[in-house]
């Protein structure tokens, strides 16, 4: 190895035909005409609400599955109530209120950070 400078210009795009021109003076300006139409297949809010019908049919199909199959009755204790419930029921109201909470401090959180924004960014 040496320490010599090199002696020409260094190209960083060896190939001339890379570079080429835009094609005419309006190529530039002009939008693609695929854009200039809505795509036919993009999502809306219609179809985001179908997809999420869907996978709400699914699981309460799966959700009462679950409940059919699980009907031998269980004891449960909660601070001085006492009772006997089936197995489902009592996994359903503890999922419930695990989403009850779940969901208290998310809005908790939401509000404490639009308390923070600015009103002019708020919409």
């Amino acid at each position: 190895m040496t320490d010599t400078p090199a002696t020409g210009p260094v190209q960083s795009n060896p190939s001339p035909t890379n570079s080429a021109p835009p094609a005419g003076p309006s190529a530039a300006t002009e939008p693609p005409a695929a854009s200039a139409t809505p795509d036919p297949r993009r999502r809306t809010r219609t179809s985001a609400l179908w997809v999420g019908v869907i996978v709400f049919a699914a699981v309460l199909a799966l959700l009462l599955i679950f409940i059919l199959q699980n009907t031998q009755a269980v004891e449960i204790s909660y601070f001085t109530v006492s009772g006997s419930v089936s197995l489902a029921v009592a996994m359903l109201l503890s999922t419930v209120a695990g989403v009850l909470l779940t969901a208290i401090a998310g809005s908790l959180r939401i509000r404490q950070l639009r308390r923070r924004m600015p009103r002019a960014t708020r919409h």
